[in-house]
């Protein structure tokens, strides 16, 4: 053991030195390097603070920074979370997602562009006039069809979702209501 290296270590290290703070750590836990003014202080974590990744070697588990534009990640080539003013694809911070994706600018996340999707139209509605169905000759049927999924913000649009049209009804004369027989 170096004359400047202690095995009487805090915070988890195996050996440290009293000016540049852990120099190896126990089993399982993380050796990250932090930076304080000019100097470099070495630490032992249970895991990597936000912009490392943990690799684990048979003598040494290592935090290795993120890529720059990336604030979490996996591995220094696969970002789960990119920093702000970029957008995660395929573990990839892009400036501006790939043409047939959109920026999603509430997850930050370039997404496939949805088109809106409607149903079939419904059979015509009866003939009527003023919610009646008889007492007129001309009147208007409607039919619609249901949005079975919404557009994303770049997707096709909706179209109209009722119809309507006018029809001729074959004459009939309206029921009198509570005329009873005494």
């Amino acid at each position: 053991v170096h004359p400047n290296v202690s095995q009487g270590c805090q915070g988890g290290c195996a050996t440290c030195s009293d000016y540049n703070g852990c120099l190896s750590c126990k089993p399982r836990l993380f050796f990250v390097l932090e930076r304080i003014g000019m100097k470099q202080i070495g630490v032992c974590l249970s895991s990597c603070p936000s912009g490392y990744y943990g690799t684990r070697y048979p003598d040494i588990n290592k935090c290795a920074k993120c890529k720059a534009d990336c604030d979490t990640c996996f591995t220094r080539n696969f970002c789960t979370k990119c920093k702000s003013g970029f957008y995660l694809h395929s573990g990839k911070c892009l400036e501006k997602c790939p043409d047939g994706l959109e920026a999603n600018n509430h997850t930050m996340e370039c997404t496939s562009i949805v088109h809106c999707e409607t149903s079939e139209w419904s059979p015509w509605s009866p003939c009527m006039k003023k919610g009646k169905t008889c007492g007129f000759k001309r009147g208007n049927e409607v039919r619609v069809k249901e949005i079975t999924q919404h557009p994303s913000a770049r997707g096709n649009p909706c179209p109209a979702t009722t119809e309507s049209r006018k029809c001729i009804v074959q004459r009939k004369r309206c029921q009198k209501e509570g005329k009873g027989t005494k």
